[in-house]
Protein backbone atom coordinates (compact mmCIF):
# COMPACT_ATOMS: atom_id res chain seq x y z
CA UNK A 1 0.00 0.00 0.00
CA UNK A 2 1.10 3.69 -1.01
CA UNK A 3 1.44 5.96 1.63
CA UNK A 4 0.33 9.20 0.12
CA UNK A 5 2.17 12.76 1.39
CA UNK A 6 0.50 15.35 2.56
CA UNK A 7 3.88 17.60 1.78
CA UNK A 8 2.22 18.44 -1.55
CA UNK A 9 -1.60 19.35 -2.44
CA UNK A 10 -1.29 19.42 -6.38
CA UNK A 11 -3.59 20.84 -9.13
CA UNK A 12 -3.52 19.67 -12.58
CA UNK A 13 -5.25 22.20 -14.98
CA UNK A 14 -6.76 19.91 -17.89
CA UNK A 15 -6.28 17.00 -16.39
CA UNK A 16 -9.14 15.22 -18.46
CA UNK A 17 -6.97 15.77 -21.77
CA UNK A 18 -4.50 12.82 -23.10
CA UNK A 19 -1.41 14.39 -20.88
CA UNK A 20 -2.81 15.78 -18.33
CA UNK A 21 -4.69 13.18 -17.36
CA UNK A 22 -1.87 10.60 -17.87
CA UNK A 23 -0.32 12.74 -15.32
CA UNK A 24 -2.91 12.58 -13.08
CA UNK A 25 -2.98 9.11 -12.73
CA UNK A 26 0.90 8.98 -12.09
CA UNK A 27 0.54 11.73 -8.87
CA UNK A 28 -2.81 10.61 -7.41
CA UNK A 29 -1.53 7.64 -5.55
CA UNK A 30 1.37 9.53 -4.07
CA UNK A 31 -0.18 13.22 -3.61
CA UNK A 32 -3.46 14.89 -2.64
CA UNK A 33 -3.84 15.44 -6.47
CA UNK A 34 -6.76 17.58 -7.98
CA UNK A 35 -7.81 17.89 -11.35
CA UNK A 36 -9.55 19.95 -13.66
CA UNK A 37 -11.95 19.21 -17.01
CA UNK A 38 -13.95 21.67 -19.32
CA UNK A 39 -16.86 19.44 -20.88
CA UNK A 40 -19.60 17.56 -18.97
CA UNK A 41 -18.11 13.68 -17.85
CA UNK A 42 -19.68 11.60 -15.47
CA UNK A 43 -16.68 10.27 -14.47
CA UNK A 44 -15.09 13.32 -13.70
CA UNK A 45 -18.39 14.87 -11.78
CA UNK A 46 -18.10 11.68 -9.72
CA UNK A 47 -14.62 12.19 -8.89
CA UNK A 48 -14.45 14.62 -5.80
CA UNK A 49 -11.01 15.58 -6.72
CA UNK A 50 -12.43 16.91 -10.20
CA UNK A 51 -13.74 20.82 -11.01
CA UNK A 52 -15.26 21.56 -14.19
CA UNK A 53 -13.56 24.68 -15.17
CA UNK A 54 -14.28 26.92 -18.72
CA UNK A 55 -11.39 28.74 -19.68
CA UNK A 56 -13.89 31.18 -21.62
CA UNK A 57 -16.46 31.29 -18.60
CA UNK A 58 -15.30 30.35 -14.90
CA UNK A 59 -12.70 31.91 -12.79
CA UNK A 60 -9.49 29.93 -11.69
CA UNK A 61 -9.27 31.79 -7.92
CA UNK A 62 -12.63 30.09 -7.24
CA UNK A 63 -10.67 26.43 -7.13
CA UNK A 64 -7.61 27.76 -6.35
CA UNK A 65 -9.18 28.70 -3.24
CA UNK A 66 -10.75 25.51 -2.67
CA UNK A 67 -8.01 23.19 -3.57
CA UNK A 68 -5.06 25.67 -1.86
CA UNK A 69 -2.55 23.50 -3.99
CA UNK A 70 1.03 23.77 -3.21
CA UNK A 71 2.38 22.77 -7.00
CA UNK A 72 0.08 23.94 -10.04
CA UNK A 73 0.65 21.84 -12.97
CA UNK A 74 -0.24 23.47 -16.06
CA UNK A 75 -1.29 21.44 -18.85
CA UNK A 76 -4.32 23.36 -20.18
CA UNK A 77 -5.58 23.34 -23.50
CA UNK A 78 -8.11 26.05 -25.86
CA UNK A 79 -8.32 29.33 -26.40
CA UNK A 80 -4.66 31.06 -26.79
CA UNK A 81 -5.48 34.66 -25.27
CA UNK A 82 -7.79 32.75 -22.70
CA UNK A 83 -5.07 30.74 -21.79
CA UNK A 84 -2.52 33.85 -21.70
CA UNK A 85 -5.32 35.28 -19.52
CA UNK A 86 -5.37 32.64 -17.07
CA UNK A 87 -1.62 31.92 -16.84
CA UNK A 88 -1.21 35.74 -15.85
CA UNK A 89 -3.57 35.38 -12.74
CA UNK A 90 -1.82 32.22 -11.84
CA UNK A 91 1.53 34.08 -12.07
CA UNK A 92 -0.38 36.71 -9.80
CA UNK A 93 -1.41 33.82 -7.65
CA UNK A 94 2.26 31.63 -7.21
CA UNK A 95 3.72 35.27 -6.60
CA UNK A 96 1.79 36.18 -3.69
CA UNK A 97 1.55 32.64 -2.27
CA UNK A 98 4.99 31.66 -2.95
CA UNK A 99 3.95 28.16 -4.32
CA UNK A 100 5.35 26.38 -7.22
CA UNK A 101 4.17 25.66 -11.33
CA UNK A 102 5.26 23.25 -13.36
CA UNK A 103 4.26 24.73 -17.13
CA UNK A 104 3.76 22.33 -20.07
CA UNK A 105 5.19 23.97 -22.92
CA UNK A 106 6.74 22.63 -26.04
CA UNK A 107 9.47 21.86 -28.99
CA UNK A 108 7.48 24.95 -31.07
CA UNK A 109 8.54 27.86 -29.30
CA UNK A 110 11.94 27.15 -31.10
CA UNK A 111 10.69 26.53 -34.29
CA UNK A 112 11.79 29.10 -36.24
CA UNK A 113 15.43 27.88 -36.25
CA UNK A 114 15.11 24.79 -38.21
CA UNK A 115 18.95 24.37 -38.94
CA UNK A 116 19.57 23.01 -35.69
CA UNK A 117 18.19 21.21 -32.30
CA UNK A 118 17.55 23.48 -29.45
CA UNK A 119 19.30 23.50 -26.01
CA UNK A 120 17.62 25.18 -22.66
CA UNK A 121 19.65 28.37 -22.23
CA UNK A 122 18.86 28.87 -26.48
CA UNK A 123 16.50 31.95 -27.19
CA UNK A 124 13.30 30.99 -27.71
CA UNK A 125 12.16 32.10 -31.55
CA UNK A 126 8.83 31.15 -33.51
CA UNK A 127 6.89 31.76 -36.50
CA UNK A 128 4.08 29.62 -35.48
CA UNK A 129 0.85 31.24 -33.24
CA UNK A 130 1.20 28.19 -31.38
CA UNK A 131 5.03 28.89 -30.45
CA UNK A 132 4.66 32.73 -29.84
CA UNK A 133 1.63 31.83 -27.15
CA UNK A 134 3.96 29.14 -25.84
CA UNK A 135 6.71 31.67 -25.38
CA UNK A 136 4.50 34.60 -23.97
CA UNK A 137 3.18 32.49 -21.37
CA UNK A 138 6.88 31.14 -20.70
CA UNK A 139 8.67 34.63 -20.26
CA UNK A 140 5.39 35.92 -17.93
CA UNK A 141 6.63 32.69 -15.69
CA UNK A 142 10.25 33.52 -16.07
CA UNK A 143 9.71 36.27 -13.98
CA UNK A 144 8.91 34.71 -10.96
CA UNK A 145 11.25 33.98 -8.29
CA UNK A 146 13.69 30.59 -10.16
CA UNK A 147 12.59 28.37 -7.85
CA UNK A 148 8.92 28.57 -8.44
CA UNK A 149 8.98 27.32 -11.79
CA UNK A 150 10.01 24.75 -13.96
CA UNK A 151 9.02 24.60 -17.58
CA UNK A 152 8.37 21.26 -19.59
CA UNK A 153 9.41 21.81 -22.97
CA UNK A 154 8.03 18.21 -25.13
CA UNK A 155 8.24 17.18 -28.46
CA UNK A 156 6.13 15.19 -30.10
CA UNK A 157 4.01 12.94 -27.56
CA UNK A 158 3.41 9.19 -28.74
CA UNK A 159 2.16 6.51 -26.35
CA UNK A 160 -0.71 3.48 -27.53
CA UNK A 161 -3.21 5.80 -26.31
CA UNK A 162 -1.90 9.13 -28.03
CA UNK A 163 -4.13 11.39 -30.20
CA UNK A 164 -1.16 10.84 -32.87
CA UNK A 165 -1.37 7.35 -32.57
CA UNK A 166 -4.80 7.27 -32.47
CA UNK A 167 -5.03 9.14 -35.88
CA UNK A 168 -2.42 7.15 -37.53
CA UNK A 169 -5.04 3.66 -36.40
CA UNK A 170 -7.97 5.88 -37.56
CA UNK A 171 -5.93 6.93 -41.34
CA UNK A 172 -5.24 4.01 -42.18
CA UNK A 173 -8.43 1.96 -41.31
CA UNK A 174 -10.44 4.63 -43.18
CA UNK A 175 -7.80 4.57 -46.24
CA UNK A 176 -7.12 8.05 -45.63
CA UNK A 177 -3.39 9.47 -46.45
CA UNK A 178 -0.88 10.21 -43.12
CA UNK A 179 0.72 13.20 -43.63
CA UNK A 180 4.90 13.30 -43.59
CA UNK A 181 7.51 15.59 -42.80
CA UNK A 182 10.38 13.85 -45.02
CA UNK A 183 12.83 16.95 -43.97
CA UNK A 184 11.53 17.29 -40.65
CA UNK A 185 14.20 16.20 -38.43
CA UNK A 186 12.83 15.69 -34.52
CA UNK A 187 13.39 13.87 -31.07
CA UNK A 188 10.29 11.89 -29.66
CA UNK A 189 8.78 11.02 -26.11
CA UNK A 190 6.13 9.19 -24.84
CA UNK A 191 3.17 9.76 -22.07
CA UNK A 192 4.65 7.44 -19.60
CA UNK A 193 7.65 9.00 -19.45
CA UNK A 194 7.09 12.55 -19.08
CA UNK A 195 4.76 11.39 -15.92
CA UNK A 196 7.89 9.60 -14.34
CA UNK A 197 10.03 12.74 -15.02
CA UNK A 198 7.33 15.22 -13.61
CA UNK A 199 7.45 12.87 -10.38
CA UNK A 200 11.06 13.07 -9.95
CA UNK A 201 11.06 17.10 -10.66
CA UNK A 202 8.22 17.17 -7.84
CA UNK A 203 10.09 14.52 -5.71
CA UNK A 204 13.22 16.43 -5.69
CA UNK A 205 12.20 19.57 -5.73
CA UNK A 206 13.72 20.72 -8.95
CA UNK A 207 12.88 23.82 -11.30
CA UNK A 208 14.48 25.25 -14.16
CA UNK A 209 13.91 24.65 -17.79
CA UNK A 210 13.29 20.96 -18.97
CA UNK A 211 13.71 19.37 -22.41
CA UNK A 212 12.40 16.06 -22.16
CA UNK A 213 12.56 15.04 -25.44
CA UNK A 214 14.76 11.47 -26.54
CA UNK A 215 18.23 11.77 -26.62
CA UNK A 216 18.27 10.85 -30.25
CA UNK A 217 17.05 12.60 -33.46
CA UNK A 218 14.68 10.95 -35.58
CA UNK A 219 13.61 11.89 -39.13
CA UNK A 220 9.38 12.34 -39.49
CA UNK A 221 8.92 10.28 -42.29
CA UNK A 222 10.83 7.65 -41.22
CA UNK A 223 9.29 7.52 -37.51
CA UNK A 224 5.69 7.05 -38.46
CA UNK A 225 6.58 4.29 -40.77
CA UNK A 226 8.52 2.48 -38.00
CA UNK A 227 4.94 3.22 -35.63
CA UNK A 228 2.74 1.85 -38.57
CA UNK A 229 5.26 -1.36 -38.53
CA UNK A 230 4.91 -1.75 -35.29
CA UNK A 231 0.93 -1.53 -34.59
CA UNK A 232 0.76 -4.23 -37.23
CA UNK A 233 -2.38 -3.32 -38.87
CA UNK A 234 -4.49 -4.89 -41.14
CA UNK A 235 -4.75 -2.34 -43.78
CA UNK A 236 -1.61 -1.16 -45.97
CA UNK A 237 -1.23 2.74 -45.16
CA UNK A 238 -1.10 5.28 -47.79
CA UNK A 239 1.58 8.11 -47.01
CA UNK A 240 1.21 12.18 -48.23
CA UNK A 241 4.35 13.66 -47.96
CA UNK A 242 4.38 16.83 -47.56
CA UNK A 243 7.90 19.47 -47.82
CA UNK A 244 7.89 22.74 -46.08
CA UNK A 245 11.19 23.02 -47.17
CA UNK A 246 13.86 22.04 -49.98
CA UNK A 247 16.65 21.29 -47.04
CA UNK A 248 16.39 19.37 -43.64
CA UNK A 249 14.81 21.67 -41.20
CA UNK A 250 14.95 20.52 -37.16
CA UNK A 251 12.44 20.90 -34.50
CA UNK A 252 14.32 18.94 -31.52
CA UNK A 253 14.55 19.87 -27.86
CA UNK A 254 18.03 18.03 -26.55
CA UNK A 255 18.97 18.61 -22.74
CA UNK A 256 22.32 19.72 -22.08
CA UNK A 257 22.46 21.84 -18.69
CA UNK A 258 19.41 20.34 -16.71
CA UNK A 259 19.48 16.43 -17.24
CA UNK A 260 17.83 14.27 -15.92
CA UNK A 261 19.00 10.77 -14.52
CA UNK A 262 19.74 7.99 -16.82
CA UNK A 263 16.60 5.90 -15.81
CA UNK A 264 14.35 9.03 -16.15
CA UNK A 265 16.00 9.62 -20.16
CA UNK A 266 14.46 8.02 -23.40
CA UNK A 267 15.66 6.82 -26.95
CA UNK A 268 13.54 6.58 -29.60
CA UNK A 269 13.42 2.83 -29.84
CA UNK A 270 11.89 2.55 -26.75
CA UNK A 271 8.83 4.54 -27.37
CA UNK A 272 8.44 1.57 -30.86
CA UNK A 273 8.71 -1.18 -28.31
CA UNK A 274 6.22 0.09 -25.79
CA UNK A 275 3.70 0.10 -29.20
CA UNK A 276 4.54 -3.47 -29.68
CA UNK A 277 3.27 -4.39 -26.15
Amino acid sequence: MIKRSDKHRILILGASGFLGNAIYKELYPYFRTFGTYNTSNKQYEKNHQFFQYNIEEDDIYEILDIVKPTIIISSLRGDFSKQVLVHQHLTEYIFSHKIKIIFMSSANVFDAYIKYPSYEQDKTYSNSIYGHFKIKIENMLLRLPKQQVAILRLPMVFGSKSPRVQEIIQFINENEPIEVFPNLIMNVTTDSKVTQQIHYIINRNKHGIFHLGSNDLVHHEDFIKEIIESLELKNKPLYKRVYTTNDDRYLAVLSKFNKLPKHLQIESQEILTDLKI
